[in-house]
């Protein structure tokens, strides 16, 4: 059986460097431990990666460390990653099915909260099966749950998120915590708390609905302000316009007892 190479030789027009054993460049596998050693010692905490790399690659990455660092771990713990897939594909360049962040932020204009919460739905372990329906159900949710928060502080972190999250980073479980916390009418500082620890609920309905829309709060203003002097003038007609047409760009206006309106 062959073993991995430590050192591969180069041509001229390769990269390379000279060494005792030649011109050449660090094998895959060298060249991570050597990272590992120059940046965080011999002996770092985490050691991340996808499942395809628990062999050959990681399990060369110990062989070597141990043998260059007289037999001491390379990492304490190890976390696997499942695939990230598309329609039970892997995602890859190779395949020519991968999407960017950059893209998908473009798409979902929700600071990234929406594709957060649609990968969170997956324990870290397991395949995720990527989708734009994926996405937008994310984002009905952390909509449902924004609307709930509206003008709540946070408060603590709740028991049953906490126990998740210390079960392997269950977070399909943490998630199902949130959504029993959205139930309780007298649990909403606590909801609050649980999602910002995932990353969650960090904005305001106010930005987010900026975001998505790409509106602007100031001609939202202007526009009330215009219904308002309408409605001075007995301009039924007009003020009734103006009103559906910020309706049909998601905006709500809330008629206020003292005169004023609001909007959501």
């Amino acid at each position: 059986a062959s073993d991995f190479v430590l050192w591969k030789p180069s041509s001229n027009a390769q990269p390379g460097w000279e060494s005792p054993w030649g011109r050449g460049r660090p094998g895959w596998h060298t060249e991570c431990s050597a990272m590992i050693k120059k940046n965080f010692g011999e002996t770092i905490d985490i050691h991340g990666g996808g499942q395809d790399l628990i062999f050959p690659h990681h399990e060369n990455e110990i062989a070597q460390s141990k043998c260059a660092h007289g037999g001491r771990n390379l990492a304490n713990y190890w976390l696997h990653n499942g695939y990230l897939t598309v329609s039970g594909e892997k995602m890859s360049k190779s395949q020519g099915n991968f999407v960017t962040v950059h893209d998908l932020l473009k798409e979902f204009i929700g600071g990234g909260e929406d594709i957060r919460l649609c990968l969170l739905t997956a324990q870290y372990r397991q395949p995720v099966d990527f989708s734009r329906d994926g996405v937008i159900q994310a984002k009905k949710q952390l909509d449902k749950w924004y609307k709930i928060t509206q003008g709540v502080e946070p408060t603590v972190v709740s028991d049953a998120v906490l126990d998740a999250l210390r079960d392997d980073l269950n977070t399909p479980k943490a998630i199902m915590a949130l959504n029993q916390l959205s139930k309780n009418e007298n649990r909403k500082g606590e909801l609050l708390a649980s999602a910002q620890l995932l990353g969650l609920l960090e904005s305001t309905i106010e930005k987010r609905l900026m975001g998505s829309l790409k509106i602007n709060p100031e001609k939202i203003e202007d526009k009330i302000l215009e219904r308002t002097i309408a409605k001075m003038d007995k301009n039924w007609k007009r003020a009734d316009e103006i009103r559906d047409e910020l309706n049909k760009s998601g905006i709500k206006l809330l008629d206020r007892p003292d005169g004023t309106t609001a909007w959501e």
